[in-house]
């Protein structure tokens, strides 16, 4: 991990047209995510975490602000420079989202057959290459509904590394897991991290999980519509906001004073 921002989001305002009124779930959210670190992004239900992941890969359009990918701004881009900015990251989806008709290794060939020239051998190689990384060669074969929940997750994020981005966003990686098949899916972000290089941004509240591999998080609070806290794990859990403490602490409400 470096000191260098990979991802600046800046003064980002989003919401949603409804009943011809546009309402704003996130205002003037403003933060950084350095080159080479796990970035998580916490809250609650309504918090606006997901909505926040969407605009940052570029799903939705926000009402205002910037999001800079590596020193360019996904917002402003258009067209082929849009797409191009796009590529430049993966992205493992709730769930993993593979298909289920294809085979584990051509879930992983898609977006090299999608994206690049390559011929058919070239991507084949670092298709399995892929697969090798997250701990899955044997599976090459296999169908998705063979596979386990964890096993799901691990081919999404050998996919989500098909083009070799710099960046790969993770919407609740260990969602639907077991805690066995969470610390190891765990181990494995870590792993690519530091190994690979990769930056990688998830959006969770397992909190098990922030503690193992979160370089630093913030935490969205649906009440500000923004961010309630950031910093390092250990940092939010002991601090002194009531707020930060209810999520850390797991305590309803009505337990605060």
């Amino acid at each position: 991990m470096t000191t260098e921002p990979i991802i600046q989001v800046e003064d980002l305002t989003v919401g949603y047209a409804q009943d011809d009124e546009q309402t704003v779930v996130l205002q003037h959210v403003s933060f950084q995510v350095l080159r080479g670190e796990v970035f998580a992004i916490l809250g609650g239900s309504g918090s606006g975490k997901t909505t926040l992941l969407k605009h940052m890969i570029g799903l939705l359009r926000p009402i205002s602000g910037r999001i800079v990918i590596d020193g360019d701004d996904i917002v402003a881009a258009r067209g082929a420079e849009r797409r191009s900015i796009m590529r430049r990251f993966g992205v493992m989806y709730q769930m993993g989202a593979l298909f289920g008709s294809m085979t584990t290794l051509e879930n992983v060939r898609l977006p090299l057959e999608e994206f690049t020239e390559f011929d058919d051998e070239a991507i084949d190689w670092i298709a399995r290459t892929k697969l090798y990384q997250v701990g899955l060669s044997a599976a090459a074969h296999r169908m998705p509904s063979e596979l386990s929940g964890g096993m799901q997750k691990r081919v999404a994020i050998a996919r989500a590394l098909a083009l070799d981005p710099a960046i790969v966003f993770l919407d609740e990686p260990s969602a639907g897991l077991d805690p066995i098949n969470s610390a190891d899916l765990d181990r494995l972000i870590v792993s690519l991290a530091r190994t690979l290089g990769i930056t990688f941004v998830m959006v969770t509240h397992e909190l098990p999980s922030i503690f193992a591999i979160a370089d630093r998080a913030i935490l969205l609070d649906p009440r500000v519509r923004g961010i309630a806290a950031a910093g390092t794990p250990a940092q939010l859990r002991d601090s002194g906001d009531p707020r930060v403490h209810r999520f850390f602490h797991r305590e309803p409400e009505e337990a605060m004073p």
